[in-house]
């Protein structure tokens, strides 16, 4: 019978490039700035590492198709590498393959690496694989914001609540993602506003507004993980940051499928928050979750997710919100580093970007953002659209010798 992950890993070393327009940089650059930093918070030599995932979503112009640029970017040492790529979780898939390797007992140390340089596309939001040309550029398809808009709508029709006091509650997720980015030097967008003008903003795709859409970005970001015993062994005596969980659900076209999925919640996000849950042993996550960094590609995604996390009762997520439930100084905050909105979106690196808050946070290294002594926290990511979609939700936690609590 399976046993899972808890506690088989724990991160040594984390580093992340600051998101944002990269013009003078390239993909390289990144990946170079984001494992220096990991390397060093590790304080191992890059000899020690004995396997690699690359997340790469987008860029494969620029990098190639396989995990060859980023062995031959940092000059690791002829080990295993390789890349992945699953959406909008790709970062997390990345984190997840060193993980699994290392609880699996194949290898003591691995790297996690994820990086997209999307501003180079020119395209204001997510490009297609082929870049530069009008057909490239142009799909008579969905958008992604016009298919969050219809998750908006019925959301509004399936719990009955005005389209005002949605757009209410969406205009303070998108607030509260700037108050955190204004007081983060990675952050991409560091600019405070107003509830007004965010209601105020040109509408993108109704009830969204410009200010509930989170940009594009380019960005690394590392994670070097290891077993406890490694950890010991290396001299790592500090506070140590464990994978309590991580967990993954795919749509299988039921939600396309017949009337049983009505358009207001994630499928996906349920099925793996209910198996993350069970996985790191906790039973209730208002509680037990100190902050979460959840996919907030769009302000609605950010509030339905807190439902389909068990963080608001069905129905409640717009008084949740309002009341400050999510703010930094509420019960469960959320998005604390500015979240995608503010911090910014470049696919590949996302989730190993929230991962790297949690690990800040946990150890107390966050600066003018940090909580008081938080113990557990939680990342998730949606990539996709609401009806068809990837969702991973990971559970990280403060090591304990004694086990989790």
């Amino acid at each position: 019978m399976a046993q899972g992950i808890k506690d088989k890993v724990v991160i040594i070393g984390m580093g992340c490039t600051r998101f944002g327009e990269h013009w003078g940089s390239s993909a390289e650059d990144l990946i170079v700035e984001s494992f220096s930093e990991a390397l060093s918070d590790a304080g191992i030599e890059r000899d020690l590492l004995e396997a690699a995932w690359f997340g790469l979503s987008v860029d494969e112009q620029n990098l190639g198709k396989s995990a060859l640029s980023l062995s031959e970017t940092l000059r690791l040492p002829n080990i295993p590498a390789t890349r992945v790529e699953n959406m909008c979780a790709t970062g997390t898939e990345a984190l997840r393959g060193a993980v699994y390797g290392v609880a699996s007992g194949a290898c003591d140390i691995a790297l996690a690496l994820g990086v997209d340089k999307l501003k180079d596309t020119g395209y204001g939001g997510l490009p297609e694989r082929t870049k530069g040309t009008f057909d490239d550029l142009w799909s008579p398809s969905a958008t992604a914001p016009g298919s969050f808009a219809q998750l908006a709508s019925a959301y509004s029709a399936r719990h009955n609540i005005s389209m005002q006091k949605l757009k209410q509650a969406m205009a303070h997720v998108s607030w509260k993602s700037h108050e955190n980015g204004f007081l983060n030097q990675k952050a991409h967008l560091r600019s405070r506003t107003t509830i007004e003008k965010i209601l105020a903003a040109p509408t993108i795709a109704y009830p969204l507004g410009l200010f509930d859409c989170c940009g594009v970005s380019d960005g690394s970001a590392c994670a070097i993980v290891c077993t406890p015993e490694k950890a010991a062994e290396l001299g790592k005596t500090g506070t140590l940051v464990s994978i309590k969980s991580m967990q993954l659900a795919l749509s299988n076209g039921s939600e396309l499928s017949h009337d049983s999925w009505d358009g207001s919640y994630a499928l996906t996000t349920r099925v793996a928050a209910a198996r993350a849950y069970r996985e790191a042993g906790i039973e209730d996550p208002v509680s037990n979750l100190d902050l979460v960094e959840v996919h907030d590609c769009f302000s609605i995604t950010e509030l339905v997710t807190m439902e389909d996390l068990g963080l608001s009762d069905t129905g409640n997520a717009c008084d949740d919100i309002l009341a400050g439930k999510f703010d930094a100084t509420g019960k469960v905050p959320c998005n604390i580093d500015g979240g995608l909105k503010c911090f910014g979106h470049p696919i590949g690196a996302t989730g190993l970007r929230m991962a790297y808050e949690l690990y800040l946070q946990l150890q107390g290294r966050a600066g003018q953002r940090q909580l008081d002594r938080p113990r557990t926290g939680l990342t998730h990511n949606l990539g996709g659209f609401p009806n068809k979609n990837v969702c991973s939700v990971s559970i990280l936690g403060l090591y304990e010798n004694d086990g989790y609590r």
